[in-house]
């Protein structure tokens, strides 16, 4: 039998046999999924429901697979069954005729065009006018629509967005990796080329030798291990919180889908912006493709707006964080990773600055540095919620008090999931058994926090958690922790042990034979095909003839 085969914006997976090509969609023009218009109908004197397209906006742009390659489609939809709208449902939905792969009476299917990336990807577009499809193509594992069209409700309606926040889960992972092949290219290369000279009249070193281009690329670095600890913990914590909510066990699925949708949006930014950083460490040699990083950043770009824009999402995850900031202020005992708010109920988390004094003790106790990020994520929470909660004081409608202090909400989104990274990156340590390993991961971690701390320095000496003094000893240990990671670095990217043909890099050889191949993949250029291209007898030989 041949392997299943399900495309989902380029991913496949399912158990379906292989002629059946799915692609799985939603219908809207963005995030806000209450609001997608693309309708299912029961009708129960045939037994089907009717998909279908009422307006321009209800037209799904960008699955993958969907522009010429998918037969079947899996749509959601707002059910309308006995005259009432149900909410979002899932279907099955044959968009194309099996024999000859034309498009079913009432589909209107094809190809979006260009982008930015992605061009093996035939991302598409599809309306439907009033497709007819079985009851039994309607997704019924939690909620149900029996013969006569009574609907029988989920356990609870959030079930039905259980994929996504799997998808966004495995987004997590997607940053770790691709960030770390960035860097592998980026500090391979960088062990490889020498350029100008720290002492005159000595030989030019590696350009990972000079400081500036180690602080390039030594905090992406400690990043990419981090977000590869965060990937793994998502991965497990998904799995678990699922098997919960296979047994009835819904507590965990909020916190889960908030988690999942900040770490999403805060690893994709920092992956994105990292790469980009890499290969403008490689120098002019970085834009080449033949470097391989721009080939990971236009295909890893994308995450930061497919399976929920960024911003949308950070403000999913301060919805969470309001919320269950109100529930401790109301005596509610918190767990997991929102539990540092459960001190609002005791005392107010924001600490008065005191001269010279400041709640770390020691910048190089890691243990202090996560207690310095959760202290900060939970004052800009608190006075996230507490702006919001005052405009609604004011008489302020819930929706423009939301959207007033939204800037507010994502610094603080922003600021709970570095803590949740920091503090897993942390955790991640004591696993380590091997001595050598344990010490230069120590030291890859307190430079990810340092480094973090001199990116929002305004942050943390705001809440007292540390003084200016402490700010120059930061900037100081990293510049310390460059040079203890230095000898370690190129090994520290072959642990990731991508092989040559994953990398797709000529800068990033394991070998190191970077120019000698550099030249042999120029000669293979389309326009070395003739030594004299078409264009001279066309244009200059007639323009020199004049001259």
């Amino acid at each position: 039998m041949d392997p299943p085969l399900v495309c989902w914006e380029g991913c496949c997976r399912s158990f379906i046999p292989r002629a059946y090509v799915f692609c799985i969609l939603s219908f809207s023009l963005g995030t806000h999924l209450r609001g997608l218009e693309t309708t299912a109908t029961y009708d129960p004197s045939t037994q089907e429901f009717i998909l279908h397209s009422p307006t321009v906006s209800s037209i799904k742009w960008w699955p993958g697979g969907l522009g010429k390659t998918s037969n079947h489609a899996v749509v959601l939809a707002q059910l309308y069954t006995q005259g009432e709208c149900r909410g979002l449902q899932a279907f099955i939905v044959p968009i194309r005729k099996m024999e000859t792969h034309e498009p079913l009476p009432g589909v209107e299917v094809g190809d979006i065009g260009p982008k930015f990336g992605f061009d093996e990807t035939d991302n598409g577009f599809l309306k439907f006018d009033r497709v007819r499809i079985p009851r039994k193509n309607m997704l019924m594992k939690h909620a149900q629509v029996e013969p006569d069209g009574t609907y029988v409700k989920p356990v609870s309606d959030k079930l039905t967005y259980g994929t996504m926040v799997f998808i966004r889960s495995m987004i997590v992972g997607d940053s770790a990796r691709s960030l770390s092949r960035a860097c592998t290219i980026a500090i391979r290369y960088s062990a490889v080329r020498h350029q100008s000279e720290i002492r005159a009249g000595e030989p030019e070193p590696q350009i990972l030798d000079f400081q500036t281009q180690q602080y390039k690329l030594f905090p992406l670095l400690a990043t990419a291990y981090a977000f590869c600890f965060v990937g793994s913990y998502m991965n497990h914590t998904y799995h678990r919180i699922s098997a919960d909510i296979q047994q009835g066990n819904l507590s965990q699925m909020a916190e889960l889908h908030a988690l999942s949708a900040g770490l999403k949006a805060f690893t994709t930014w920092v992956a994105s912006a990292g790469i980009e950083e890499c290969r403008m460490a490689c120098g002019g040699h970085g834009y080449s493709r033949c470097s391989g990083i721009p080939d990971i950043y236009v295909n890893f770009t994308p995450a930061c707006t497919y399976e929920g824009e960024n911003t949308v999402m950070m403000l999913q995850t301060a919805r969470f964080l309001v919320k269950s900031y109100t529930a401790a202020l109301s005596g509610d005992h918190l767990g997991g990773m929102v539990s540092y708010l459960n001190d609002v109920s005791q005392q107010p988390i924001q600490p008065h600055p005191v001269a010279g004094r400041s709640l770390v003790k020691d910048i190089n106790d890691l243990g202090n540095l996560v207690e310095a990020y959760k202290q900060r994520a939970a004052c800009l929470v608190e006075a996230a919620a507490k702006s919001v909660n005052s405009d609604l004081k004011r008489g302020k409608r819930k929706e423009d008090a939301w959207n007033k202090n939204s800037v507010d909400l994502v610094r603080a989104s922003e600021a709970h999931c570095h803590y949740v990274v920091v503090r897993l990156f942390v955790e991640k340590l004591s696993e380590i058994m091997d001595v050598s390993a344990h010490r230069i991961l120590s030291a890859l971690c307190l430079l990810y926090a340092l480094h973090g701390i001199t990116k929002n320095t305004g942050d943390f000496i705001k809440a007292g958690l540390l003084t200016a003094v402490q700010i120059d000893q930061v900037q100081q240990r990293i510049k310390d922790l460059l040079s203890v990671i230095r000898p370690n670095a190129v090994a520290l990217v072959d642990a990731f042990d991508y092989s040559d043909r994953q990398l797709g890099s000529v800068l990033g050889r394991y070998d190191g034979n970077v120019y000698e191949n550099m030249f042999e993949w120029a000669k293979k250029s389309p326009l070395n095909k003739t030594q004299v291209h078409e264009s001279f007898h066309k244009y200059l030989k007639p323009l020199q003839s004049k001259l």
